[in-house]
């Protein structure tokens, strides 16, 4: 009778799974995830038979599904309209021991829903109800079959080496179930110390990671290629060609626990970066840590792409590197599609990448290149994200490009960096340009060890020349000057600050270049693109300017305009650079696109004076073309003019960046940081009620971190054949290709399409500009939101 029970229905190509197949898959799962986290060393000191209470957890989980109702629902009858995990607290009677069994009983509840703090959470569904109403609710319960699973849990239990006991035959399932949701409540409705809430949600990571990883019948990898093999191959690689480590890469690879990396673009800093790596993953795991997974985190999609694309060629295998990003299927597609394919192949290509995804998203690979914000995301917790916080745990971070001038997202960072490294993570936080005062946070931030290191011993030429103008980017002087390097034959890239101004400088510019050039020799970026057209750009502008040409001696002249969306996600190389002024850290990105590998004699970079403006939404304060903001871009532009005409490298400017966060502004930057990361622990870190709905808080969230996205009212009829190529996430990945981030200003003119769920907008656009106009409906286009 037990064999015919189900846990799971028909889904496409998999069949009907008989629930003891699937309690003993999430058991094996529980296993494999414990093998590859390893002691996470605050939780077992909370909960030292930890992984045993996630075991038991993951084989009592879906007991509940053995009523009638729920069957006929798995066979493909109605919907039963009960909840499962609710049912399966009445075999948690099981476990042996009073405490582990509390345990055991949070979990089992939790996989799915919120204890409480919702209308959907399991108190506000079952919490005032008699055991009578249960009964009822629940009903038919076959106790045979119940009884069946009993003693086959028992015996799957105890041959695992549980601890458990003899449920009784003929127990009553649903009282049982009823007292233990009642304890539970006793327990945690009412707050707990914020360190076992902690300790809650982690063991609710752990218990869905297993069940979802057993669901999916996926695995995990449990080796870990950055380690001392990787580092011996690379040293290797570096002597071949006639080099040897230098300085700043040795000390970093002899650093034991957080590493502070200040090293110049050029200088090898991501290998530094790998080195470290390397001994920590091989420390940790000696140490009973699992196995360690490396996080290499960048700021820009760009830039990630790009990483995961060398780690890969480094390692020597793509399976081992996972991307994780929201657009991370889109990646993978780019990867596998040529120009030539048809719908056909294209289709076929969107399926693997869906595929190749969700991989990534159970946790398969041990090496991930993702953003600082899709760590953030666990701070949600939860049935549906606790489990990035055990994958989490134990782990290595490379953390490239902090952007400090951006106080509300660093000092979110800042707090689950701190959080991350009590659940055993380790930190190396590399830049070009690490100013003092952002190593003085993080070091305040973490409370092991932190080691600063740099290259400044390792005399690397200057790259650039600074010049400065007193006019704006957009003068006519700006413009005959930028014509007259094109006509030199030089490759020449032009930041503006604002997209109104990038496409102003390239319909007087372009046309320029592509006389002189010819047609592929002038492009515009910028953030307002379809993502197919700004696909096309960005391998357009990096084929054509790449650092590889330039180690080859075949670079092209031409143009690039673009704005901040190139100063750091791009591998490019230029002979000039002309930007307008903004602060020292974004300038230091631009100039670091001039001259890359300082192949050449200093490159000019010429920074013009910007205009100041107010923002709408942030009354009483000025921004530097309205998007920097005004004491620190003017703080910037009175070193640079101070040092007009004179040799600079990246150490220059972090001395630079010293004198200007000693300021006021600095002293003021510190307490906003300060503010943003214990507002951040103290919202979403805080572990009192770890079983509460947190929809509120990931709606703040989203608000925070995920941008709108729409698609021209054009481009309806191609976005919904585009859905109708492929069934799922692979049709709306084909789909995507129409989408175009919007400024918050438009997001008011875009309507959401129902059928299609997706915004649209009636706006101005080609493949050459981007968007350049948005309208309210019935109205004139509206241009200056786009700034």
């Amino acid at each position: 009778m037990l064999s015919q029970v189900l846990a799971k229905s028909t889904r496409g190509d998999w069949q009907a799974e008989p629930l003891t197949v699937h309690l003993s898959a999430a058991l094996d799962a529980a296993r494999l995830v414990a093998r590859r986290t390893g002691q996470i060393t605050f939780v077992a000191r909370i909960l030292p038979g930890f992984w045993d209470t996630v075991a038991l957890a993951d084989l009592l989980h879906d007991a509940g599904k053995i009523p009638d109702g729920c069957q006929l629902m798995l066979a493909g009858g109605p919907v039963w309209g009960e909840r499962h995990e609710v049912l399966s607290l009445g075999f948690v009677e099981l476990v042996a021991d009073d405490e582990l069994r509390a345990w055991v009983a949070a979990a089992v509840a939790t996989h799915h829903r919120p204890l409480t703090n919702s209308p959907r959470s399991l108190a506000a569904l079952y919490g005032a109800a008699p055991v009578g109403e249960w009964r009822a609710r629940f009903a038919p319960v076959g106790q045979a079959a119940a009884d069946e699973l009993a003693e086959w849990l028992y015996e799957t239990a105890s041959a695992a080496g549980l601890p458990v006991k003899p449920l009784s035959v003929g127990a009553d399932w649903v009282a049982q179930a009823h007292r233990e949701l009642n304890g539970l409540l006793d327990r945690w409705e009412y707050g707990v110390d914020p360190e076992e809430g902690l300790v809650a949600v982690v063991l609710q990571g752990a218990v869905t990671m297993a069940d979802h990883l057993s669901s999916a019948h996926g695995r995990l990898h449990f080796t870990q290629p950055m380690g001392p093999a990787f580092a011996a191959r690379l040293e290797a690689a570096i002597t071949a060609k006639g080099y040897s480590l230098r300085p700043h890469q040795r000390r970093a690879a002899a650093v034991e626990n957080h590493l502070l990396l200040r090293s110049r673009t050029g200088s090898g800093k991501t290998e530094a970066a790998w080195l470290w790596a390397c001994r920590q993953t091989a420390t940790m795991h000696a140490a009973g840590q699992g196995v360690p997974r490396v996080f290499y985190t960048l700021p820009y999609l760009a830039s990630i792409n790009a990483n995961a694309d060398r780690t890969t060629r480094e390692l020597g295998s793509a399976d081992q590197v996972g991307v994780a990003h929201g657009r991370a299927a889109a990646y993978h597609l780019a990867n596998a599609v040529c120009p030539e394919d048809g719908d056909a192949e294209r289709v076929t290509a969107a399926r693997k990448a869906v595929a190749r995804q969700a991989t990534t998203r159970l946790f398969k690979e041990t090496v991930r290149i993702t953003t600082p914000y899709q760590l953030l995301r666990a701070a949600l917790v939860g049935a549906a994200h606790s489990s990035l916080l055990v994958d989490a745990a134990n782990s290595v971070f490379i953390m490239d490009e902090l952007h400090a001038y951006d106080t509300e997202r660093l000092g979110y960072i800042l707090a689950m960096m701190s959080l991350l490294e009590r659940l055993g993570g380790r930190f190396a936080v590399l830049s070009a340009t690490l100013p003092d005062a952002l190593a003085e946070l993080i070091e305040d931030t973490l409370a092991g060890t932190v080691t600063r290191t740099d290259d400044a011993d390792s005399h690397q030429p200057a790259r650039h020349r600074i010049r400065t103008r007193p006019h704006q980017l957009t003068d006519p002087a700006a413009i005959a000057e930028i014509a007259e390097r094109l006509h030199n034959g030089e490759s020449v890239l032009v930041v503006a600050n604002n997209i109104r101004q990038a496409q102003q400088l390239y319909d007087e510019l372009g046309p320029i270049a592509r006389q002189l050039f010819g047609p592929e020799a002038a492009a515009l970026l910028h953030s307002r693109f379809k993502r197919r057209d700004r696909s096309r750009l960005e391998q357009h502008i990096t084929e054509r300017h790449s650092v590889d040409r330039t180690r080859r001696g075949e670079r092209l002249p031409g143009l690039v305009v673009s704005t901040q969306v190139l100063e750091v996600s791009m591998d490019v190389d230029f002979d000039v650079l002309f930007t307008a002024a903004a602060d020292l850290e974004a300038l230091a990105q631009r100039f670091g696109r001039a001259n890359r590998i300082a192949a050449r004699p200093p490159a000019d970079v010429i920074v013009h004076a910007a205009r100041y403006t107010p923002r709408q939404n942030s009354p009483g304060e000025w921004f530097a073309d309205g998007i920097y903001p005004q004491a620190p871009t003017l703080a910037a532009w009175r070193i640079i003019t101070a040092h007009d005409g004179q040799r600079v490298d990246e150490n220059d400017i972090t001395g630079w960046l010293n004198q200007i966060y000693a300021t006021d502004w600095g002293t003021a930057w510190r307490k906003d940081v300060l503010f943003h990361r214990d507002r951040f622990a103290a919202t979403f870190l805080d572990f009192t009620y770890p079983f509460d709905s947190r929809d509120d808080l990931a709606e703040r969230f989203d608000e925070l971190f995920d941008g709108t996205e729409a698609i021209l009212t054009a481009d309806r009829n191609n976005y919904a054949a585009a859905l109708d190529r492929a069934r799922g996430r692979a049709g709306r990945l084909l789909a995507d290709d129409y989408l175009i981030p919007l400024p918050a200003s438009a997001v008011p003119r875009a309507r959401y399409d129902t059928e299609l769920k997706v915004y649209v907008i009636d706006g101005a656009y080609s493949s050459e500009h981007g968007l350049t106009a948005v309208r309210d409906p019935g109205a004139m286009y509206r241009k200056e939101e786009l700034a």
